[in-house]
């Protein structure tokens, strides 16, 4: 019903709407106009109203509603269908509920808000409201599943050079797929699988983009961890920003199916800020401390310890070391 009200607005903007109108055309009482009114003046809708004139929309606040991004979206695949909540759990659970119903490949679930976002490893990811790009692609690759896990490094891949596009030049990948800007963590990817041992159903990309918050807006625990845009001096408005996200990942997508991995795992070494560096590995059998080498072909990260042994790294935390 809030949805209605706020496309009569939109159908009259410039226009008062009296409220009997808007309550005849959507069959609810007055006082219910006014309470969904309320509730988009809470979400940052500007709202004018007057006796006996009624209700004008003045502006909408910097939502990724469908037809905010319809307006800008470019993309021939990602995001043609575009499942949209002001507030979810989490877009990569409502991704795989759709994805389990045959939802196509490139379906995007997007939201303002999640009340349970995850990262890696089961942490939590702070996703306030309006604050970020909170969003799900579900994707029906034709590759081995054994591959599956190099989606992540294409995903940072493509994320980076999204924020180069957007003037932000220092953002880099540290190993598997955190983005990072001057030590900070801008990006989370999460990647989850379903399939057999011979073929993907289909895989869920959820990533969350740390946008408009600043420094005050942190959690005490991220305020000397986390960055957004706004923080890093970019100013773009989140569907700008989403378009050219969306973009980038579909390009770097297609790529890989039609030329495989190859020059993605390489571009991904060329956006590195791990490679070369002193690291500190916490994989789930051991922690490891080292120089972090080279990829490998799988996308493994390849550590040379102290006994210079090159050790394999197929998962784990990496935190990279001061320069003594």
């Amino acid at each position: 019903m809030r949805d209605e009200v706020l496309e009569f607005l939109r159908e009259n903007q410039g226009g008062f709407v009296s409220g009997q109108d808007m309550s005849e055309a959507c069959h609810v009482s007055r006082t219910a106009i006014w309470k969904h009114i309320k509730a988009l003046r809470s979400k940052g809708y500007k709202i004018e109203s007057y006796t006996k004139k009624g209700y004008r929309l003045l502006e909408e606040p910097d939502l990724l509603s469908p037809l905010a991004m319809k307006k800008v979206l470019d993309t021939d695949v990602f995001g043609k269908r575009y499942v949209y909540m002001d507030i979810t759990e989490s877009t990569n659970l409502e991704a795989r509920k759709l994805a389990q119903q045959g939802a196509e490949e490139g379906t995007v679930v997007v939201t303002e808000e999640q009340s349970a976002g995850r990262g890696r490893l089961s942490r939590g990811w702070y996703s306030p409201f309006g604050k970020g790009i909170w969003f799900s692609i579900i994707l029906r690759p034709e590759f081995l599943p054994s591959e599956a896990a190099k989606c992540t490094l294409m995903a940072a891949v493509a994320l980076t050079k999204a924020f180069h596009k957007m003037g932000l030049s220092a953002a880099g990948i540290k190993w598997p797929n955190d983005i990072l800007v001057n030590g900070r963590k801008l990006v989370g990817i999460l990647t989850e699988m379903s399939g057999s041992m011979e073929e993907i159903n289909y895989i869920v990309m959820g990533i969350g983009i740390n946008v408009k918050t600043t420094q005050e807006e942190l959690p005490e625990e991220l305020k000397h961890i986390g960055t957004s845009l706004a923080m890093e001096g970019i100013d773009i408005e989140r569907t700008e920003a989403f378009k050219i996200i969306l973009g980038e990942l579909e390009q770097q997508y297609y790529e890989v199916l039609s030329n495989g991995f190859e020059g993605t795992l390489e571009e991904w070494k060329q956006l590195s800020v791990t490679l070369g560096q002193d690291i500190e590995v916490r994989a789930p059998d051991h922690t490891y401390e080292g120089v972090a080498m080279d990829l490998d072909t799988d996308g493994n990260l390849l550590v040379k310890v102290a006994d210079g042994t090159i050790k394999r790294i197929v998962a784990g935390d990496v935190s990279i070391r001061p320069k003594k």
